[in-house]
């Protein structure tokens, strides 16, 4: 163990014993790099009436719950623990602000039953073409309406299971991720593409513009096709805990 990692565990044998709020604060600034981290995770794709400072703010919030909850005791890395917590401050915080438009709303439910029934019809992922032939729409119209809906989609993958809280294997050294038997599953249906934006984004920890660049699309596009990634994961997921 190094000097620094000595260190914090003293310091948090310190401030679980005390309480001392100096202490607690010290803990604070030693993670608070988690919060930047997290923060552009979100803010990424949203737009840019969204400030990132006011992430960070709520993110903050999210990381001192997260020290005076955390039990040293169960052997848990702090990372693995705090981040899920940040990340929820922040998304709380987004949905509470309440300001995404009803109507979009109303198209991403309809694309998620157009898809949920094309998936039953066809046993297999629908296109975007026959998504929007199902919904009567041009192609360029639903890609459009993925696009504003990526907004809406903070919470994103890890409402059905993984997500931000699986920080990049660099970040905290953590091995091979369990993705749970059902999720692993829909993943494997997806395109080989689809497939590549969940390992980019969600285990090795590129964001939407870097994607971009690896796939050769702008961030634009990248932030569409991760929209409907996950909202097919989901009609996925909803089918077969149906069946």
């Amino acid at each position: 163990m190094s000097d620094q990692d000595r260190w914090v565990v003293e310091l948090w044998q310190r401030y679980k014993s005390t309480g001392d709020l100096e202490l607690r604060n010290r803990l604070v600034v030693q993670y608070s790099p988690l919060v930047k981290y997290v923060a552009g995770r979100v803010r990424s794709g949203l737009p840019q009436s969204v400030e990132q400072g006011d992430l960070i703010s709520e993110g903050v919030i999210g990381l001192i719950d997260a020290i005076d909850k955390f039990e040293l005791e169960r052997g848990l890395q702090f990372q693995t623990y705090a981040v899920p917590r940040i990340r929820g401050a922040m998304i709380d915080s987004l949905r509470s602000s309440d300001w995404v438009p009803r109507s979009l709303r109303e198209k991403k439910r309809d694309i998620e039953r157009a898809q949920a029934s094309l998936e039953t019809s066809l046993g297999r992922t629908p296109t975007d073409r026959e998504i929007a032939a199902e919904l009567q729409i041009a192609i360029t119209d639903l890609r459009e309406t993925y696009r504003k809906v990526s907004y809406t989609n903070v919470a994103s993958i890890d409402e059905l299971g993984v997500g931000d809280e699986l920080l990049p294997k660099a970040a905290d050294g953590s091995g091979d991720i369990d993705l749970g038997p059902e999720l692993l599953e829909a993943v494997r249906q997806l395109a080989e593409r689809d497939q590549v934006i969940v390992a980019l984004y969600y285990f090795e920890g590129l964001t939407l513009a870097e994607i971009g660049q690896v796939l050769g699309v702008t961030e634009s596009r990248v932030s569409q096709l991760h929209t409907k990634v996950t909202m097919t994961l989901k009609t996925k997921l909803s089918l077969a805990n149906a069946s």
